[in-house]
């Protein structure tokens, strides 16, 4: 308990405005989820007891004709109980699958109502993503059209061949058609953001998050558990499978109301009586073995997948964890890139105003200065896109 109190902990402090994420999708969706937990909650609760037959109540109403004379009508009730008591284990067995099979299905709504909670929230990512490339290409546009503008003084003074004039256009016109493109992603991004929630993006505060432990990934990944439930369902499954072939006992009783018919009335003969005994029962079914070894083949299906599963959660742990680290080592690169320019634009603006360097020079120094620091702020978000991926596969995040 201390260990997943820590855990909750350690996510609940990584996240920014965690509640309003997690609020983040629309009344529509999260009642689509609340009706399938509360069926998956009905649909168990009668699973767990379907080992209880019903009691059947049952009224009658006879008429006969037998008598030359007159119509004879008799009528009554009875109650009738037919209920196994005893099945070798398979009602035990059967009770702690439905359990299993409820708590497999509640980890399974689950993780689809996070994996929409992330893509909702993937979504805001990329709409700051692209609004940063967005503000990244427009300083590239400014250095494209100083570049056009320096290579038309040098084509004009015969000093550069036209095709370089005509890259640099074409260069131009291909980062403008870039940025127009990337108006249509952010509509794009905007309208399913739309689907999924009702809520404004642009008033949306994104979460911070941290890389957790593989220890704790492991422990609260609802994938992980979910496939452990399966296999506990698939066990007990076998059992019950394993137990339908065993023998049974049952206890019958039934009590009777009824009229008594005048031509079978003698004195002894009661109106209100009880009936009741006991079954020993056990099926000889010519396909018994195929039946248990089909349920022991899923159990061991299920166990497989299980140790599969396993091996997955580990794999995307490493996976993600070696990502973050390329993309700190990007950053660390566009850093150094952002020093170089820093100083370069200095002594550039120096010489600018020394009369050795046009303004011109100054301005692509700067814009590419600016480039850099926006390339560092994407990285940061391309690195919570990553953690991303862990925070929808676990409980208590977001």
């Amino acid at each position: 308990m201390k260990k997943l109190f820590l855990l909750c902990s350690l996510l609940a402090l990584s996240l920014i405005h965690a509640d309003e994420l997690g609020d983040i999708l629309s009344d529509n969706k999260e009642l689509i989820f609340d009706y399938q937990l509360e069926s998956n909650e009905l649909e168990s609760d009668i699973l767990s007891k379907s080992w209880l037959n019903p009691v059947r109540v049952q009224y009658s109403k006879n008429f006969t004709t037998q008598f030359t004379d007159i119509t004879v009508i008799t009528g009554g009730y009875s109650v009738i109980v037919d209920q196994p008591i005893f099945k070798s284990g398979g009602i035990y067995y059967g009770i702690k699958y439905s359990q299993a099979l409820r708590d497999a299905t509640r980890a399974d709504i689950e993780l689809q109502k996070r994996t929409m909670i992330g893509d909702a929230i993937s979504i805001l990512f990329n709409l700051k993503k692209t609004k940063l490339e967005q503000e990244k290409m427009k300083y590239q546009i400014k250095n494209d059209a100083i570049d056009i503008r320096q290579k038309r003084d040098s084509y004009d003074a015969g000093l550069l061949d036209s095709s370089f004039l005509d890259q640099a256009i074409l260069k131009k016109s291909q980062d403008e058609t870039a940025l127009l493109e990337m108006d249509l992603t952010l509509m794009e991004l905007k309208q399913k953001f739309a689907l999924l929630s009702d809520k404004d993006p642009e008033k949306l505060r994104l979460p911070a998050l941290k890389l957790m432990s593989k220890t704790d990934y492991s422990e609260s990944n609802l994938e992980l558990k979910r496939d452990r439930l399966r296999a506990a369902q698939s066990d007990y499954n076998q059992k019950v499978t394993w137990a339908k072939y065993l023998p049974e006992v049952s206890l019958q009783g039934q009590y009777t109301d009824a009229d008594l018919n005048p031509l079978f009335a003698r004195p002894g003969l009661e109106e209100k009586y009880y009936t009741y005994g006991f079954t020993v029962s056990m099926p000889l079914d010519i396909n018994s073995f195929s039946d248990i070894e089909a349920s022991k083949v899923e159990k061991l299906r299920a166990a497989t997948e299980l140790l599969d599963r396993k091996e997955t959660v580990d794999e995307e742990y490493d996976w993600i964890h070696n990502s973050l680290s390329i993309l700190d080592k990007k950053i660390l690169l566009a850093q150094k890139d952002e020093k170089v320019y820093n100083s370069l634009y200095r002594l550039t603006k120096n010489l600018a105003e020394a009369g050795e360097k046009t303004s011109f020079d100054a301005e692509v120094m700067h814009n590419s200065l600016e480039i850099r620091k926006i390339d560092q702020k994407i990285y940061h978000i391309d690195k919570q896109l990553q953690l991303l991926k862990l925070y929808v596969r676990i409980e208590n995040a977001i």
